[in-house]
């Protein structure tokens, strides 16, 4: 199901993307937990989906949430942390909230 979404998603077609990731986001979390890595990774595609459409407000707190759990989970200095953190920094940068996004990318780096 994920697969086929990361397909629509590639092609462009976000319309058919978006119910495919959130029904895996769904499935993930009840069968595997909030917390799995395959939860947090179908909450990010979601997120990605959102910020490629320039949906911010739907991405922002996804990404939050995402980071927020991969460091309780995986720890802070884990790439898969540091890719969500750079996920969010990318976020406010393409916002032009440089104000957020530096102090990200500062500790990203």
């Amino acid at each position: 199901m994920n697969n086929l979404a990361l397909l629509f998603y590639s092609q462009g077609k976000y319309d058919l993307a978006k119910p495919l990731y959130r029904e895996t986001l769904q499935l993930t979390e009840k069968v595997l937990g909030k917390e799995h890595p395959d939860t947090l990774s179908s909450m990010n595609n979601l997120a990605t989906l959102f910020d490629s459409q320039g949906k911010y407000d739907l991405a922002e707190p996804l990404y939050r949430e995402i980071l927020q759990l991969r460091e309780k989970v995986l720890g802070k200095e884990h790439p898969d942390t540091l890719s969500s953190m750079n996920n969010l920094a990318a976020l406010f940068d393409n916002q032009g909230k440089y104000d957020l996004a530096e102090p990200l990318y500062r500790e990203i780096l």
